[in-house]
Parts: structure tokens; C-alpha cells; sequence
């Protein structure tokens, strides 16, 4: 799974997203705990690492550089670094592509939408669209 941001710092957008997070199954109940959480530097806060700790989710997330340099400075006291897969990280320019094809959508890119129900709506079909041009 890969989130771009909304804000920097603590994300309040992050947890209620993955909170959301459903994928439906032949038979049983959805899978909401996806394998590993890809996201930027803007996703690096204490709040959503320890969010992604609880849940067992594996955070491919750089560290920001004020962070590593504070760190750095403290020396022991500060800890060891997060865990980083710089592999695993290359992989999230796909989506990134992705979200800039939906800002081709002009409805998308300007956010004119009052309810988040007719947003989501509109990045559905664009994401089906897109789909179909594939096949």
C-alpha cells in the first residue's frame, strides 16, 4: 500500500485510511492488514510508525534528514534508526505514476468536490478508465 501526502508531520490522514483498508476474499472476511506500508518522509511521524507497529505492518519509509541529523547529534541516547528497504522503496514511483494520471482528471487535480463521497467517486472511474485503456 502507498500513500502520498496530505500534510507533513503527523498525518492525520494515514490511520483512518488504513483503518478503511479493506480487500475482499473468495470466501471469508476481508484482508485489512496490508503487508508493507510505502509512503514518503511525510509519513515518518512517531504517531504512524507506532500505528503501523501495532498492526504488524512493515514501514518502508525514509527517515527525514532533521530527524537523522537530531538523532545523530544525541548519539546513543537517541536509539537506532528505523528499519529502511531502499529495494522495496524503488518500487513506489508505480503508484506515484498512477496519481499523476488522476490529476489529468481536472475535476481530480482541483478538488472541487464538496463531499469526499463524490471525490472518491470520480478517482473510481478514472482508476476504471484507466483500466480499460490497459486491456
Amino acid at each position: 500500500m502507498l500513500l502520498t501526502p496530505g500534510q507533513a508531520g503527523d498525518n492525520p490522514m494515514c490511520v483512518p485510511l488504513l483503518e478503511q483498508f479493506r480487500v475482499p476474499r473468495r470466501a471469508g472476511r476481508p484482508r485489512t492488514r496490508p503487508d508493507e506500508l510505502r509512503a514518503d518522509k511525510a509519513y515518518s511521524s512517531r504517531q504512524v510508525r507506532d500505528y503501523l507497529r501495532r498492526r504488524r505492518i512493515k514501514a518502508t519509509i525514509p527517515e527525514p534528514a532533521d530527524r537523522v541529523g537530531n538523532r545523530k547529534r544525541k548519539g546513543q541516547r537517541s536509539g537506532r534508526p528505523p528499519a529502511f528497504d531502499a529495494e522495496s522503496y524503488k518500487s513506489r514511483n508505480v503508484v506515484e505514476r498512477r496519481f499523476c494520471d488522476f490529476k489529468q482528471w481536472r475535476g481530480l487535480a482541483t478538488r472541487y468536490d464538496k463531499h469526499a463521497l463524490v471525490y472518491r467517486a470520480g478517482v473510481l472511474i478514472a482508476a476504471v478508465v484507466a483500466w480499460l485503456r490497459r486491456l
